[in-house]
């Protein structure tokens, strides 16, 4: 079941440069909880994280952005970069007063966010990379379905155009069993259309990054997810991800598409959360372990017996375990 999510908080503003970015925050009485930036892709605002804000809104701090041009934030006239979009999250993340936040990126917003932690590691606490490419030129290409769409797209309506793009953003199970999903997007889209103008610039921005092998020097906690039924991005860039950032943990949902958040928003969310609270958990039991040296060695706990912790997600297709890369 999709849930719409936390209550929605008031728009606010951030300068970045010429431009204002409009951004919200959730669940601010929360002051205990983590800070989650979340950063949409192409085409869509702040609204595109509709399904696992609920979920989400349990556990974290939100900060929603409408990235240059869409929402409500203004656009540039001409052409941007994934820098100048970092610029945009750096100016947000001031504007709110937050030092260092955990981030999630989703497709072109994976490029934002993978480049946030690569030039501003400081800002960045748990990275979260979704449906997402390390960029050009050490990258598997866009899979031919998309670029033969990308293609017809010209003799196409408006509408027409906006379907079709949604349909192909999800696997074709979900196209075929949840017509009512693609019906929901649509609407979302034809509520709050993008300017074709700020479409190629996206396209354009994504299209010309180059992570140039630079993800090695990402020092954050990193979970990459992805569909391995995605047709906008290459499943397999997820493991040239997983491989090049160290550390980093991967998990493949099963039969799902680009828009996996939108699929499985439970599974996605649960993924989510479990991995950067983990990371909390973890820096909790490292204070306490120096404060009892601190105070001597007879404070110590036992040491644990080594194991390892596995973690599985349901797949929710056939409701069996998801296998973690």
């Amino acid at each position: 079941m999709l849930t719409i999510g936390t209550r929605a908080g008031r728009t606010r503003y951030a300068s970045s440069g010429a431009l204002r970015i409009s951004y919200e925050l959730r669940g601010t009485r929360h002051r205990r909880r983590p800070w989650l930036v979340l950063v949409q892709g192409m085409g869509f605002d702040r609204l595109g994280w509709q399904p696992v804000l609920g979920r989400l809104g349990r556990h974290f701090r939100l900060v929603l952005m409408d990235n240059r041009g869409s929402g409500r934030s203004e656009g540039p006239a001409g052409a941007f970069t994934v820098a100048d979009m970092v610029g945009d999250v750096v100016a947000v993340l001031d504007a709110a007063r937050i030092r260092r936040a955990h981030v999630l990126g989703a497709s072109l917003g994976g490029l934002v966010a993978q480049e946030l932690a690569i030039t501003h590691p400081e800002r960045v606490d748990g990275l979260v990379l979704a449906c997402t490419t390390p960029g050009w030129l050490f990258a598997y290409p866009m899979p031919a379905a998309t670029v033969r769409l990308i293609a017809a797209t010209a003799d196409m309506t408006p509408d027409a155009a906006v379907r079709r793009h949604t349909e192909n953003a999800l696997s074709a199970r979900t196209v075929r069993y949840r017509p009512e999903l693609v019906d929901r997007l649509v609407r979302l889209q034809g509520s709050r259309p993008a300017d074709a103008g700020i479409l190629r610039a996206q396209a354009r921005a994504g299209a010309r990054y180059a992570g140039c092998l630079r993800q090695a020097r990402i020092r954050a906690r990193t979970l990459i997810v992805h569909g391995d039924a995605d047709t906008v991005v290459d499943p397999r860039n997820a493991r040239l991800l997983a491989e090049r950032i160290p550390g980093a943990q991967l998990v493949t949902f099963p039969g799902l598409g680009h828009l996996l958040f939108w699929e499985d928003p439970d599974g996605f969310a649960a993924a989510v959360a479990s991995f950067l609270l983990a990371g909390a958990r973890e820096r909790a039991r490292q204070r306490r372990d120096r404060r009892l040296r601190a105070r001597g060695p007879l404070a110590l706990p036992s040491p644990r017996a080594p194991g390892r912790q596995c973690h599985m997600l349901a797949d929710p297709a056939a409701g069996s375990p998801a296998r973690r890369g």
